[in-house]
């Protein structure tokens, strides 16, 4: 019995055999996470084997056992599949001891429950074959794909894939109509380029925002969705909890919908308010708009400034940390705004402020420091204090971003 040990810090693994008995040149290696799946193991690995046999694939199949208690191992050794065991729990985790294990060119991945086709397999290589770096299979009527009847719950059919795809489409730019297909091919070289982390469920959407982001050839291929064939547990999955942790790790992905456009919108909200609230204007003539308004536009702004502040930071560490790849607009920002400019334009905003104090403070002064007119006042005081904020903040942030950008240069 061969016993290798991976020493890789995300796939701690072992093969514990090896059945390949090929000269090495491997096209293919099929992938499939298990965790107890005997119920189904069996058929897709002979579905796997009969596609790469009737299509003169030179390939291997590869079991990444996750801490199996049933005979998962036993029935892909048996079966002619290596088998390598991955110690740290999760989907993703499963997924990267087994990848790395990985001696083909090309890896398709797909769940060992039955859902999947492997028969499908000579779909994705073809595509693969003609260069793209990731071959999403779709199983959504929108793509093309197919769900049999009870294959696929109501919620996830009708909303949750629909709504995640879509949001994949419009923030990410991802070609794909199924963001949470879990077969899928693609080349060796395009996984180790994109330097996975996640360890659970999500591994297979950042698979897709990275690949979109750093704008790699993708293509997508109908597939059939077969009902779920395990009988002694239910799914892994839970639509709220994995539906929750999706959406966390797009917004996470995404600084502009999680942090720029929210702030630009309360911006906007809080300019509109100085419109109404600095004149004292009434609209309907019933309806006043006066320093309260003036009060809340300011906390519009405020929040709204720090959330677009959030966003260049957060988009500076990605990049930083090559999470994300380079993007034009935020170099061609550091390039124009430097840390001079940044702190002279803090510095104007933080003067300005200070200013409209000063001529409240004045307005004491002149009240021999009694009772003001508050409705006078404040709308100095309110923009005043606004200004400063801003300009202490902008400060801050300028010293900030030159740190984060030294790693830049």
């Amino acid at each position: 019995m061969e016993s290798i040990n991976l020493l890789t810090k995300e796939s701690p693994a072992t093969i514990e055999k090896d059945n390949f008995d090929g000269t090495g040149n491997v096209e293919l290696s099929v992938v499939m996470p298990c965790l107890n799946e005997s119920d189904t193991l069996a058929v897709c690995i002979e579905k796997a084997w009969q596609a790469i046999s009737e299509n003169n694939i030179s390939g291997e199949i590869i079991v990444a056992d996750n801490g199996s208690t049933d005979d998962s191992p036993e029935i892909a050794r048996r079966l002619g599949a290596r088998v390598v065991h991955v110690e740290e729990k999760g989907y993703g985790s499963a997924l990267m001891g087994g990848i790395s294990a990985a001696r083909g060119k090309f890896v398709i991945m797909g769940d060992a429950d039955d859902s999947y086709n492997f028969l499908e397999i000579p779909k994705f290589v073809e595509k693969l074959r003609e260069g793209y770096d990731l071959v999403q299979g779709c199983r959504l009527p929108s793509g093309g794909g197919t769900i049999l009847p009870g294959a696929m719950p109501f919620l996830h059919r009708w909303w949750g894939n629909p709504m995640f795809s879509i949001m994949a489409r419009t923030w990410f730019y991802a070609p794909i109509h199924d963001v949470y297909c879990g077969m899928r091919g693609f080349t060796k070289a395009h996984y180790d380029s994109l330097n996975q982390q996640c360890t659970g469920m999500e591994f297979a959407t950042e698979m897709i925002i990275k690949s979109s982001l750093y704008r790699t050839r993708i293509a997508e291929v109908p597939i059939t969705l077969h009902q779920d064939g395990r009988k002694s547990h239910p799914p892994h999955l839970n639509t709220f909890r994995d539906g929750w942790r999706t959406l966390r790790f797009f917004l996470l992905y995404s600084p502009k919908w999680l942090f720029f456009i929210p702030g630009c919108f309360l911006i906007f909200l809080g300019i509109i308010g100085y419109i109404l609230g600095m004149p004292g204007l009434t609209i309907a003539g019933r309806i006043n708009f006066d320093v309260h308004t003036l009060l809340f536009s300011s906390f519009f702004i405020t929040s709204g400034f720090q959330a677009i502040l959030f966003a260049i930071l957060t988009k500076t560490f990605a990049i930083n940390e090559k999470m994300v790849p380079e993007d034009k607009r935020l170099n061609r920002l550091y390039k124009t705004v430097s840390l001079e400019t940044g702190v002279l334009i803090s510095l104007i905003m933080l003067l300005a402020g200070l200013i409209l104090l000063g001529f409240t403070i004045n307005a004491w002064r002149d009240a021999n420091f009694g009772n003001l007119e508050y409705s006078h006042t404040l709308r100095l005081v309110i923009p005043g204090v606004t200004l400063a904020s801003l300009g202490f903040e902008s400060i801050l942030f300028s010293f900030f971003t030159s740190i984060l950008g030294v790693r830049r240069r």
